[in-house]
């Protein structure tokens, strides 16, 4: 493991009894980067957050975090890396400015305060009681108490669990804006539109094993296929579509897999307007991130996969 990446893990395992959780995985994590770590549950993705954290030693392997082994780092180390845990231990009677005081008085360097809450959104709920704060707006003061520290190395775990629409979107705009102060983000959710928006690079681990990694663009370019989905005109057969296959129905709707997608709507667009036909919920889809993970983690258990460029 060469260079000066914020996490480098070769040959990672980790068992629990005859169960071996983590099989020989291996990731590089740069610095500045916003990385998200997908995987369905039992897949060991927390084994491999908390053994990065410093919380859970590992079986054999190497993995330095900032540099470090992880299971050796010292209180320097913890104080350049931020935690969001799936729920936040704030205590509820503290006010959001009280909260981030306390936590701060355990780094050497930490932040401001001031510029915490505006980092986490909360300047307009800065002197609100705890227990008095949405989920949202909780797990933005728990992303501020991550930050506080000023750390290095962000873990983010599921931070947009349970949240609203304009919630979520209003936390990607903090996790992001992580990017621009610097920090490397290591993010571990579910949502795999959140991925696709926020990630630089991921990595999808099935069976204690990555099988695949790279940038979500390049991910999804290697699946060739466009989907085309519209409700099938009333009256005209499937069989008699100017389409090289017949369409699947989806959910209401003549669904068609291309890799020549420009040509195949035009095709099919002109010859509705010849007929005065709307085609009704038109859709064109290029493959998603979702797509390509559903892929990778349904069926039997893999291999694991090189890394995509």
């Amino acid at each position: 493991m060469s260079g000066d990446p914020a996490i480098e893990i070769d040959g990672l395992r980790k068992s629990y009894g005859a169960f071996e959780a983590v099989r020989g995985l291996s990731l590089i994590v740069e610095r500045g980067e916003i990385f998200a770590f997908l995987g369905p549950n039992g897949a060991g993705k927390t084994t491999t957050v908390e053994i990065l954290e410093g919380f859970r030693k590992r079986d054999g392997g190497d993995v330095r975090v900032l540099g470090v082994d992880p299971e050796h780092g010292g209180r320097a180390w913890r104080g350049r890396i931020g935690i969001v845990l799936q729920e936040g231990r704030a205590q509820s009677e503290l006010t959001v400015r009280e909260t981030l005081t306390l936590w701060a008085a355990y780094y050497p360097k930490p932040r401001p305060i001031a510029e915490t809450i505006v980092l986490a959104g909360l300047e307009e709920k800065a002197e609100d009681r705890v227990g008095r704060l949405s989920g949202g707006q909780r797990r933005r003061l728990d992303v501020g108490l991550a930050l506080v520290g000023d750390p290095d190395l962000v873990f983010l775990d599921e931070p947009t669990t349970g949240f609203d629409p304009v919630a979520r979107r209003a936390a990607w705009k903090v996790i992001a804006g992580l990017r621009d102060l610097g920090k490397t983000v290591f993010l571990t959710t579910h949502y795999l539109d959140e991925a696709q928006e926020l990630a630089d690079r991921v990595a999808i681990i099935r069976a204690g094993c990555i099988v695949v990694e790279g940038a979500p663009d390049a991910l999804t370019a290697g699946s060739p296929d466009t989907e085309i989905l519209f409700v099938a005109p009333p009256g005209v057969g499937l069989d008699e579509l100017p389409v090289p296959e017949i369409p699947q129905i989806v959910d209401g709707r003549a669904r068609l897999q291309t890799g020549t997608p420009t040509s195949t709507l035009a095709t099919l667009c002109g010859w509705a307007a010849e007929r005065g036909i709307e085609l009704e919920r038109l859709e064109v889809r290029r493959p998603s991130l979702e797509d390509v993970y559903l892929e990778l983690v349904d069926g039997d258990e893999p291999a694991a996969t090189e890394a995509a460029s």
